[in-house]
């Protein structure tokens, strides 16, 4: 076993902090029911429980509920009531929950992997969402069985390098191929960004701190926090610069291309203004672009300040991905950046105008593969280290991204699902987020804290982490980096006659309730 995979954390099971799990079925006792046990004697998913010297079992579990599945078993508890006082159906608050790209299905996939650290046992469609584009017409080719090697998880190598350029700074390698986006104190809750600054730690991985300033809370997990320096300069200062193993210079983003960073002024307390130098209840807006950078040479200077700053400091450099983002890339290399991140258009954010997200950048798919091909072609591609973000929602989406030439991926939505977001869309209002995750409320913002933050983030990269290597034991693979570039184990769906395109997995089935 590697050192790397010695530092891989042991999952622990993390239930809801809600009463109630969001569950596909519903499955409740009529007045029949004799309290007689039977369910719970049959179930072995740990739907239905009764305790010795209890006289009725609990309330159904119904989130571990398999549904009409378990019609196919000897333990349907439907079937062997003996006083037929079980009714199953399916939940119809799911018709409510999430939009094409983020499924019902993947939002209950999520909850589960970052309650238990496994595939969920239940039948959800969590890897693909029914946009009709993007990674969702993506699949990995059949593969031949003569190429798979019978291997364990810890001989399979997820690990990355985020120094290639050969320098003399410091090598940074993390366990897994991708780390926490830029989430600011502001956008989030306190408690979670530290949750996921804690999770990050023990992933062996990064989280970045947004452009939001860096809370003084981030300095025990200080190496595996990425410092954002936007066009807005919010807290920015050259003591925590030095703090940070990677500095992150954020020119564009591709939920707001064009656009600078927003933050209302009802999400801007007392303690958010004092961090970003402002005023509270005033929104802040951040220019667009750097007004100091409008070639490689300004940037270069940007690059040469910051390494001026922090000797051991390495340099990423967070872009859209306009038409010529091939180009912008290869500037990046040349103005000394050790990774560049490109951003594509389905990247998540609470304040950007729907006109910014659903139209602007290039979709991340597109992106990858030109940008991997030009560094190619210019003798860079194994001297920089290239990173994809923008409508990455799960462990498969990951493995695809890899696949068509990133060396990993930025993680931000999935994070925050993690914690049970339901994709509601109220995150920019101070009130809007019923699940205190982004938001600054102080009643709103506390219904979580750290521990339960990095414990389901935990889960949830190491059941990502299982697929991985799943896959690439299927591929005859044994390191994830072995994974990129291989554009030829994809497939699209479009490009497919009909009898094959039938071969792979569909799309699901899904009609949003407008």
């Amino acid at each position: 076993m590697s050192e790397l995979d010695r530092k891989l954390p042991e999952t622990k099971r993390t239930v809801s902090r809600f009463r109630n799990t969001i569950g596909k079925y519903i499955i409740k006792r009529n007045s029949k029911c004799v309290s007689c046990g039977k369910c719970a004697e049959l179930c072995p998913h740990g739907v239905h429980i009764m305790p010795e010297n209890h006289g009725s079992p609990f309330r159904p579990v119904e989130h571990n509920c398999v549904g009409p599945d378990c019609k196919k078993t000897d333990h349907y508890c439907i079937e062997h009531c003996p006083e037929d006082a079980l009714v199953l159906k399916e939940n119809p608050l799911l018709d409510t929950m999430g939009d094409y790209r983020w499924t019902p299905d993947m939002l209950l996939g999520h909850f589960a992997m970052a309650e238990t650290g496994e595939a969920p046992h239940v039948d959800l469609e969590y890897n693909l969402g029914n946009s009709g584009g993007g990674f969702d017409l993506m699949r990995f080719k059949h593969p031949d069985p003569n190429l798979a090697i019978d291997i364990s998880d810890e001989e399979i190598d997820t690990s990355i390098e985020l120094n290639k350029t050969g320098d003399k700074r410091p090598q940074k390698t993390i366990s897994i191929p991708c780390y926490g986006g830029g989430m600011s104190y502001g956008s989030t809750a306190l408690s979670i960004i530290i949750g996921r600054a804690r999770a990050a730690k023990r992933l062996n991985s990064l989280t970045c701190t947004g452009e939001g300033g860096y809370p003084p809370e981030f300095l025990p997990y200080k190496e595996h926090v990425i410092t954002q320096v936007a066009t807005g300069l919010f807290g920015v200062r050259e003591e925590t610069i030095q703090h940070c193993p990677i500095m992150e210079f954020k020119y564009a983003q591709g939920a707001k291309p064009g656009l600078g960073g927003h933050l209302l002024g009802e999400k801007v307390t007392e303690a958010v203004a004092k961090m970003r130098e402002t005023v509270v209840g005033s929104s802040l807006f951040s220019p667009f672009p750097f007004h100091s950078v409008y070639s490689v040479e300004d940037h270069k200077k940007h690059v040469d300040w910051m390494k001026e700053i922090n000797h051991n400091v390495l340099c990423s450099i967070k872009v859209a991905a306009p038409t010529d983002v091939d180009m912008v890339a290869v500037g990046a290399y040349y103005a000394g950046a050790h990774i560049i991140h490109i951003d594509g258009s389905y990247g998540g954010t609470g304040a950007a105008p729907d006109i910014a997200k659903k139209n602007i950048a290039m979709p991340i798919e597109y992106a990858i593969p030109k940008v991997h091909k030009f560094l190619v072609e210019e003798g860079a591609r194994d001297k920089i280290t290239l990173i994809a973000s923008g409508g990455i929602r799960n462990g498969l989406d990951v493995a695809k991204a890899i696949a068509l030439g990133a060396d990993g991926c930025v993680i931000g939505t999935a994070d925050l699902v993690a914690v049970e977001c339901v994709r509601c869309g109220n995150c920019e209002s101070g009130r809007g987020c019923a699940r205190g995750i982004a938001s600054t409320d102080p009643e709103l913002g506390y219904m979580t804290d750290e521990a339960y933050v990095e414990q389901r983030l935990v889960n949830m990269y190491m059941a990502w982490r299982k697929q991985w290597c799943d896959i690439l034991r299927t591929y005859g693979l044994k390191s994830i980096k072995e994974l990129r570039g291989r554009s030829d184990l994809l497939v699209h769906l479009d490009y497919l006659d009909e009898e094959e395109r039938n071969t792979y997995q569909p799309a699901p089935s899904y009609k949003m309730v407008l």
